[in-house]
């Protein structure tokens, strides 16, 4: 059996219940050591084999997944945040198929969301946005065409950028052109809940150039829109005016 487990966003108490379990049975443990707190692997056995995927290539993963399962271990493949996002599990879970290998997927919690949590803030406020758009700029790894910077950028919603620390310029240029202004809010956060945490506020026309000052080139979001800043409308949750199916609006 194999778990893809996602090992939270960075501090190691942040991973789930269902994770820790499954990190403190395994057999194998093969973890992302580029991204992935190595605190994570104190949960381990002492005599589980680790390995590190950020210097294996995807046949040589299968081949110590496929060398656990003739044996009848149990595998973790530890992945950052949440693996269903840029965790690259889909070619994983492709070759699992193709071999029989039983599996199930543990979600973590995302960058994006321990990002928010270092912010202090909401993504989504009223009369501000009600839309996340999740993505990433186009580098070695392409995007589609309908999904590139400008085009999302017309929508001016909420974005968190996923791996584009390196792509800053070109971020900023491709923002402007699809809609954002210039001067739009914009936060550069390195590894959200990690202890060497930073966060750095800028705009959108200087995102490279606050990178370049805090020494920021690689493992941090980047997050753009009005609600890092704009005043907004109080929701209709909590307000007395508006019955719910569990209280009554207060006259």
């Amino acid at each position: 059996m194999v778990h893809i487990v996602g090992a939270g966003c960075g501090a190691p108490d942040l991973i789930t219940l269902r994770g820790k379990k499954h990190l403190e049975e395994a057999d194998v443990i093969i973890y992302a050591g580029s991204l992935v707190n190595p605190e994570l692997l104190a949960y381990a056995k002492s005599d589980c084999a680790v390995h590190d995927s950020s210097k294996m290539t995807l046949e040589e993963i299968v081949s110590v997944v496929s060398a656990a399962e003739k044996a009848g271990k149990t595998t973790v493949r530890l992945h950052t945040g949440d693996p269903s996002l840029y965790g690259a599990i889909g070619e994983q879970i492709r070759e699992f198929d193709k071999l029989g290998i039983e599996y199930d997927i543990t979600p973590g919690v995302s960058a994006f969301s321990g990002a928010a949590s270092s912010l202090k803030t909401e993504y989504t406020l009223p009369d501000v946005s009600q839309t996340v758009i999740i993505t990433r700029a186009s580098g070695k790894t392409s995007v589609p065409e309908s999904e590139n910077l400008v085009s999302l950028a017309k929508h001016g919603a909420t974005m968190v950028l996923f791996l584009s620390t390196g792509l800053l310029d070109k971020v900023s240029r491709d923002l402007i052109e699809g809609g954002y202004s210039p001067d739009t809010p914009a936060a550069i956060i390195y590894k959200a809940t990690w202890a060497d945490e930073k966060v750095v506020y800028c705009t959108v026309d200087s995102l490279k150039k606050t990178a370049e000052e805090n020494c920021i080139t690689k493992t941090a979001l980047i997050t753009v829109g009005s609600f890092l800043t704009s005043d907004f409308s109080r929701s209709h949750l909590y307000s007395p005016e508006f019955s719910t199916e569990f209280r009554e609006a207060k006259k």
